[in-house]
């Protein structure tokens, strides 16, 4: 009897570790108003900003750009009157359902190393990579962005 109960145990663990998962729905995120400012005369750095809403909690790791030779994840922040820009070693938190904007005066993304210079109506392509999602491959906009805070009409 002992052996038959040991047998149907083991008989379950294994139909349980080789049955697959239903319902199992993989992180997506999605990018939304994408845009890049066009770089400074003799310089070779710009900022991007993007709207990214995922549907479970995940968070944007890297970004990666054929135009730049560098992309990071930026925040900027105010310390004793002073605006800092510092690159976020552990990515942007994406909570679910939650619209993340990057946004100028805020997080953003910044290309260095850019390899032309990026004039309004150029597009640049960026690949974002999360810690769950699959990477997402966005067209940005080169031109202004809507002013923090600001309207895009959308």
């Amino acid at each position: 009897m002992k052996y038959i109960l040991i047998l149907a145990a083991a008989s379950a663990t294994l139909a349980a570790c080789s049955a697959q998962p239903e319902n199992v729905t993989l992180a997506v995120v999605e990018a939304t108003e994408a845009v890049c400012r066009p770089t400074p005369n003799g310089r070779d750095v710009t900022g991007c900003y993007v709207t990214l809403t995922a549907s479970q909690g995940d968070r944007l790791i890297s970004v990666a750009s054929p135009s730049a030779g560098t992309a990071e994840i930026h925040e900027m922040k105010t310390e004793g009157g002073i605006m800092q820009m510092a690159e976020l070693p552990d990515g942007l938190p994406l909570p679910a359902g939650e619209a993340v904007s990057l946004k100028p005066g805020g997080n953003h993304i910044m290309l260095m190393q850019v390899k032309s210079p990026l004039a309004a109506g150029d597009t640049v392509s960026l690949t974002l990579t999360f810690e769950k999602a699959a990477p997402l491959g966005v067209r940005a906009a080169v031109g202004q962005p809507a002013p923090a805070g600001g309207h895009t009409g959308h």
